[in-house]
């Protein structure tokens, strides 16, 4: 196994996809955005490691886990099991259960920023974003991923949007009102299930009309190219890697990626080991490389302006030598080291979701 150097090439991540606000409501904490703010968290993030690896913010999601959700039980946490378990359809829970969980996840976050005495802020813009690079604070842009909360005639949408909801994955990888998100299946094409129904549709259209970003990580291979389609706005995957390097049902195809690449979209590389190695297993001996290997495929595929992270931080299992978000640093050493300069570094590591975020708001 090669070896990398653990000192920091000092560059700030954006990251796409966190679960931190799924483990804090798992935690039963009373006030878990203390916990958070003070650290030590359970999981993968907290805002002391946040510092230390350099993790300038994110989309922070707000996810409604399939089973035992109610009861805030371990085996709720689905999304990190072990890749031969990912064959059934996960169960969707109820607009009433995500609603409830989904308002409580918003207000953790909520309470993240008015407790945090400004070294953690909701982003409603990417000046906003911008801001709190300069500023040192973390930018927390706030996402829904599965909308199984909303109501078929969107008004919810319409409260959390004034909260400063930003972006919308409408799908997990389970079916709910507005489509089938995609299984997680290995090995699989992404081509499974029905797409987007007549009301997912109307979200994605609702969502371009609030200039919201959709998120297609979760959804299928119809739902796909439904929103590429009627979407006017980049195609944009937060937290999904390559088919070609694992065929993960998860994954893009390079048909998919060419796609993103004409609506200069953006792919977050997913850092959870059974989207990274070829043969879809959380081993042991996974590395950081795996990331490395999947951003210079997508770099090649969509571009060098077009391809950034998307960690899944708290809601996967990481390689080995980056146990959390403070490993960050042995990340951005590892493309430096694999021939990434600076300037592309700054584009991967930030620059790149700045883009697009801004693209897609149009602010």
């Amino acid at each position: 196994m090669q070896q990398l150097r653990s000192d920091a090439v000092t560059v700030p991540v954006f990251d796409g996809h966190n679960d931190l606000l799924m483990r804090l409501w798992l935690s039963h904490q009373d006030d878990p955005a203390s916990a958070f703010l003070n650290g030590p968290a359970a999981g993968q993030m907290d805002l002391p490691r946040m510092k230390q690896g350099g993790f300038a913010g994110g989309l922070f999601a707000a996810y409604v886990p399939s089973a035992g959700s109610s009861a805030r039980s371990a085996p709720a946490v689905r999304k990190n099991r072990s890749v031969p378990e990912y064959n059934e359809i996960e169960p969707t829970p109820s607009r009433e259960e995500a609603l409830e969980i989904t308002l409580s996840m918003i207000a953790t976050l909520l309470r993240i920023e008015q407790q945090s005495g400004g070294a953690a802020r909701i982003c409603r813009t990417a000046k906003d974003i911008r801001q709190c690079m300069q500023d040192s604070a973390i930018a927390m842009v706030m996402h829904i991923e599965g909308a199984e909360a909303l109501d078929e005639d969107l008004a919810l949408l319409e409260v959390l949007y004034a909260a400063g909801l930003r972006t919308l994955g409408p799908l997990w990888s389970r079916p709910n009102i507005f489509g089938d998100g995609v299984p997680f299946r290995f090995p699989s094409s992404p081509d499974i299930g029905n797409g987007l129904t007549d009301a997912g549709l109307r979200l994605v259209r609702a969502c371009n009309h609030k200039r919201i970003m959709v998120d297609l990580s979760h959804m299928d291979e119809k739902g796909f190219w439904q929103t590429a389609k009627i979407s006017d706005a980049p195609l944009v995957a937060s937290h999904s890697n390559a088919h070609a390097l694992c065929p993960q049902s998860r994954n893009l195809t390079d048909r998919q990626l060419a796609a993103i690449r004409e609506t200069n979209g953006f792919v977050g590389v997913n850092f959870g080991t059974s989207f990274l190695r070829g043969d879809g297993k959380k081993a042991d001996d996974a590395t950081v490389l795996e990331i490395v290997r999947h951003v210079d495929y997508l770099v090649e595929k969509v571009g060098e302006d077009n391809v950034g992270f998307g960690s899944d931080f708290d809601g996967t299992t990481l390689p080995p030598d980056m146990k959390d978000v403070a490993g960050l640093p042995l990340l951005v050493r590892a493309l430096s080291e694999h021939g990434y300069d600076r300037p592309l570094l700054e584009k991967i590591c930030y620059g790149n979701w700045i883009r697009v975020l801004e693209a897609t708001w149009g602010e």
